[in-house]
């Protein structure tokens, strides 16, 4: 039997089926608020209620970062670990590491300033689509497809405390069905893929797209798992895009995966796989 700590900062649906399917397969589990954690220099695991493993499932990138940064600091298996925290929670290093590994995605640009991003538009042309740095459930991804509308988002943005507000992430409008693909990855491998269908160009079941199951070919798992691993494995969400004149490609690499959606199309066990794999990281 392993402890197996869940810790959240927003009880979901996911973590409270990753803690059935670990008392399931014989194993302790707790939900751990993260909120509720304060640790010092001497901290332990047992201190903390960190088990023999901690699945960290914060919606807040950097409550998470934290929460696996002092996981591994107590000697703790984290899933995810702080590298693919740091690798995932920012687009940019994420997106450049897909590149430097040969994985296609559509093109992207940075800028980091509001001159940058106008002087990118003026150059690449209308549209290109608008996201955060550091984000998720598609929250503050738009397409911009004029000037009048990038100098309405870069006003909104300057009036925010948030310095990742002060940098852009511009990414070709992919020319696709009017759906996405997402790829649940555990351990490199992928393990269930769905569509996520949508009428509009955000396609984040938490905005409102509608998971339907997808088969998982070989072309979509082995550009999954090349997705894995370029930022280091884990738990992961990859996805793609129909592209249709390349073919698929990657947009996003999310390390806090949501999989409400994907049990809906009745495709693999995915609490189970990832508690699989937190019970023999434990066990290493």
């Amino acid at each position: 039997m392993v402890r197996i700590a869940i810790a959240y900062d927003r009880l979901r649906v996911e973590e409270k089926m990753l803690a059935a399917s670990a008392r399931a397969l014989g194993h302790e589990a707790a939900t751990v608020d993260a909120k509720s954690i304060e640790a010092g220099t001497a901290a332990t695991a047992a201190s903390m209620g960190l088990g023999d493993a901690v699945l960290v499932r914060c919606v807040s990138h950097h409550r998470g970062a934290c929460v696996a940064a002092l996981a591994e600091f107590a000697g703790v298996p984290a899933i995810n670990a702080l590298d693919a925290f740091a690798r995932c929670g920012n687009k940019m290093f994420m997106t450049l590491l897909l590149q430097k590994a040969g994985v296609p995605t559509p093109r992207t640009h940075f800028a980091l300033s509001a001159e940058g991003a106008a002087a990118c538009l003026e150059r690449e042309g209308y549209p290109l689509v608008i996201k955060p740095l550091v984000g998720s459930w598609g929250r503050g991804v738009m397409s911009v497809g004029d000037r009048d509308t990038l100098d309405a988002i870069v006003e909104s943005r300057s009036v925010t405390d948030s310095p990742h507000d002060r940098l852009y992430y511009l990414q070709e409008r992919v020319e696709r069905p009017p759906r996405d693909i997402r790829v649940i990855t555990v351990g490199g491998e992928a393990v269930a893929a769905m569509y996520r269908e949508s009428s509009g160009f955000r396609t984040n079941v938490a905005a409102g797209a509608a998971p339907r199951a997808c088969e998982l070919t070989p072309e979509i798992a082995e550009l999954a798992a090349r997705a894995s691993d370029a930022v280091g494995g884990g738990v992961l969400g990859v996805d793609m895009m129909e592209d249709r004149r390349r073919g698929i490609v990657v947009h996003e690499v999310n390390s806090t995966v949501e999989f409400r959606g994907m049990a809906s199309t009745g495709q693999a066990d995915v609490p189970a796989a990832i508690v699989g794999f937190a019970a023999r990281a434990a066990r290493a």
